[in-house]
Order: C-alpha cells, then sequence, then structure tokens
C-alpha cells in the first residue's frame, strides 16, 4: 500500500479523485485531506505521506506555499509530489523542468496511471527530492528562463545546469544527454518534449535524431551530406531541411 493525502480546496475534486484511484491505482491509499494551505501542512506533518496530490489554487494560499512552509520547517520535502492544475502555462513549464508530475483538471484516468505507475517504479530507489527544491527556486524567482533543469533516469534524479548540456540524442522513445563532465543519461522522453523545452536555451535541432547546444559546436562541413562537428568530438549529420536554417543561424554569430 502507497500511503497518500490529497489537497484541493475542492469537495467534488477530491471525492473525484479518490473514486479515480480507487478504481485505477487501488495500490495508492488516500489516508487524510486537507482543503486549505493551513490544513495541507497540518496533514503533511502529522501523517508523512509517500505521495501528495496537490492543487495549485486554494483559497488561502498555492500549493506551492504548502511546499515551500513544509520544507523551511523540515529542511526538505520528503514526499512524491503530484499536482493537479489546470492549464497553466508557467507552473507546468516550471513542473516539466522540474521532472515532477502533473494532471490536469479533469483528471484523464490514463495519464493518472502513467504517474502512479512511474511513483511505484520510483518509490524503493530514490529519496532524494531535490527537484522539489528546484521547482521552489523557480518559483520563487518568477522567472521563465530558467538556468536548471532535473533529469530523471532509472537511478533517480539528477540536476544540472542547462548551460552544461552539449547535445541531446533520440533513441526510439527515450533520450539520451551528453553532459560536460558526466557519462551520458537516457531518460525516458522524447527528444521533441525537450526540444520544446530547450530551444529557447540555444539549442537546435538538426536532425530527426539530434538536438544541439550551438554554444558548443565546433565546425559545420558542408561535404558528405553536410556534418557537425560538437566540443565532444561527435560527428551529427544535418538533415537536408534543417541545412539552410543553420546556415542561417550560423552567419548570425
Amino acid at each position: 500500500m502507497i500511503k497518500a493525502i490529497l489537497i484541493d480546496d475542492d469537495k467534488n475534486l477530491r471525492d473525484g479523485m479518490k473514486s479515480l484511484l480507487a478504481r485505477f491505482a487501488p495500490a495508492i491509499k488516500i489516508v487524510g485531506e486537507a482543503d486549505s494551505v493551513a490544513t495541507g501542512i497540518q496533514v503533511m506533518d502529522a501523517l508523512q505521506p509517500q505521495v501528495v496530490f496537490l492543487d495549485i489554487q486554494l483559497n488561502d494560499g498555492t500549493g506551492f506555499d504548502i511546499l515551500d512552509r513544509v520544507a523551511h520547517k523540515n529542511g526538505a520535502i520528503k514526499s512524491n509530489i503530484v499536482f493537479i492544475t489546470a492549464h497553466e502555462q508557467y507552473a507546468i513549464k516550471a513542473f516539466r523542468f522540474s521532472a515532477l508530475d502533473f494532471l490536469l483538471k479533469p483528471v484523464d484516468p490514463d495519464e493518472l496511471q502513467k504517474v502512479i505507475k512511474k511513483i511505484e517504479s520510483v518509490l524503493d530507489k530514490s529519496n532524494d527530492y531535490a527537484h522539489i527544491d528546484l521547482l521552489l527556486e523557480n518559483i520563487r524567482k518568477k522567472v521563465d528562463n530558467f538556468k536548471r533543469i532535473a533529469l530523471s533516469t532509472s537511478e533517480g534524479i539528477h540536476l544540472f545546469d542547462i548551460s552544461d548540456i552539449i547535445r541531446c540524442e533520440s533513441a526510439d522513445n527515450y533520450t539520451k544527454f551528453y553532459i560536460k563532465n558526466n557519462k551520458p543519461l537516457l531518460i525516458s522522453k522524447t527528444l521533441k518534449e525537450y526540444e520544446e523545452l530547450l530551444t529557447e536555451h540555444g539549442f537546435e535541432r538538426i536532425h530527426q535524431s539530434h538536438l544541439i547546444n550551438l554554444n558548443y559546436l565546433k565546425s559545420y562541413i558542408k561535404k558528405d551530406g553536410g556534418y557537425v562537428i560538437m566540443a565532444d568530438d561527435s560527428h551529427l549529420p544535418i538533415s537536408q531541411r534543417k541545412k539552410e536554417r543553420l546556415q542561417e543561424i550560423l552567419k548570425s554569430f
């Protein structure tokens, strides 16, 4: 049994979530509920849940306020957090950079099952919740240009400066990250998902399989169909439809 609590100021949503969990995730046991920042803090402290289903907007504040105060009081958050949110683009972007799970309202049973499966796979492997600290750091600063990213592997969650990522390579539904002074990491998300996150940080998709950090581009070679040489000495092909854009980018350097 996985011990969980539910924090949301909408009783109908709490009841709906309990019904969904009972049907699609019977391993999850809701042992407590709260409907505000104040009661949410109390329930988290009293029950020490493994999982917290947390709404962002509450009547007396936000879910971030709860995490901030619990972290300040206890030194760290020691629960898996699953946010339940409406379409709040800034928050969703922060979740994705922090490798945190979220469910959009109304909650889709398939998405709920995916999140629960992921939680079950990491519960016994990692007690490191530094990615929650990263989320709170980004939320506090209220900046849109995040500097660090959390990458979740089968071994745990790793935090890196985005500026240290040399390139990303597609491997079916996985993405392999090549990071300065680190061994490659295999992440169970598609390259397209990371392209959406990293393009604004100076990354460019040059091929179906390759997303590169332009700051680590050493050479653009036109022969043999066209390829680039990166700072890690990798030789990466450029797709035909990407060549013109890459050449325009290089002219502006």
